[in-house]
Parts: C-alpha cells; structure tokens; sequence
C-alpha cells in the first residue's frame, strides 16, 4: 500500500512512469483528442463484451483522457481540450484519481472487478458514487517500448461475472490494439 506523507492511504497509486508515458504518447500523436479508429475499437470492446461503455483510454500526469469511447446512448463530450465536458453525454475526459485505469496502468496488469463493492480499496473510488460503476474489466497497453501507454477497458453499472473468460478477451484486445497502435506508428495502416 503507498501512503502520502502524512500517512494517509492514497487510493491511486504514484505513477513515475508518468513522463516517459507523456513523451510516448506526444511521439505517436496520442492523448489529446478522439481518435475515429480508436472509437470503433471501443465500439468493438462494447460488442464483444456485452458492455455498455467502453473506453481506449491514455493517462497523463493528471488526467484520464479517452481517445476511443463507447457510451449507451452514443454521446460524448469534451471532444477536444474541453475537460469540462460541456453538458449532456460522457466527457472524454476523467481526473486521475478517478475509476480503475490508473491501477492498471500502474500494475502493468490487467483487472478484473467483477462487483466493486467487494474490494474496499476500489470501493472507495468516486466513479462508485458519481457515476454508478459496479463493474470493471481492464488491461493495459504495453507499446513496444516497454511504455505502459494507457489501457483498454469495459465497465458496467451493474455487478458481471466477467470471469477467466473476461480476463483473456480483454487482454486479447489489449494486443490486438496495440498491433494496431504499431502498424500505424510504421506507416502501414
């Protein structure tokens, strides 16, 4: 467990990867605005998992930002450098210390909160009350560089039984993306 320095438990963990990862995704053009590939990748996620959001997200020193967004009703906000959000829809834009990616990305590994309320670490997040998210399913996106670039991920209002099954669809993905990611980066796609 980290802690701050008044001893106070922190709920999202210290990222000192934090500013290779913002060098990293400034090189490939990542990070600041919605990309249309990365949306119908999320569209794909929401498919295969039965979601009803679903996100291609990167994370910065500060805030969550998702490049590809999938929402039940289809509308988003805060398509550019708006993290307001504006009104109406679901911004692309989220804190740090908000939901579950940061941990991901962190941990270098993916995770599986089939109810969130069974995990008092997670429990605790504000995205429980904000938003009403009971579910996670996320694995990170590890570039060739070694770089922990963001994640991809699936949630739910309601508890899922996301299972073993759940975990390798979406570590699956995460390569698949990230194949994607590569080809793109070498002017093939």
């Amino acid at each position: 467990m980290t802690y701050d320095p008044t001893g106070h438990l922190l709920l999202t963990p210290v990222d000192r990867e934090a500013p290779a990862r913002v060098r990293r995704l400034r090189q490939l053009g990542f990070g600041d605005r919605p990309d249309p590939a990365f949306d119908d990748f999320a569209q794909k996620l929401a498919e295969v998992t039965r979601a009803p959001y679903s996100m291609v997200n990167f994370i910065d020193e500060n805030q969550q930002f998702f490049a590809g967004l999938h929402t039940p009703g289809g509308t988003h906000t805060g398509t550019h450098a708006d993290p307001g959000g504006g009104s109406g829809g679901v911004s692309r834009f989220m804190a740090r210390d908000h939901g579950y990616c940061p941990h991901v990305v962190v941990r270098r590994k993916a995770l599986v909160l089939e109810d969130v309320c069974d995990y008092p670490r997670f429990a605790g997040n504000p995205v429980v009350d904000e938003i009403g998210i009971r579910s996670y399913l996320g694995a990170p996106l590890i570039d060739r560089t070694g770089i922990a670039l963001g994640t991809i991920c699936v949630v739910d209002t309601e508890p899922r039984p996301w299972g073993r099954a759940g975990l390798e669809t979406i570590k699956s993905l995460a390569a698949e993306l990230i194949g994607q990611i590569h080809r793109r980066e070498d002017g093939r796609i």
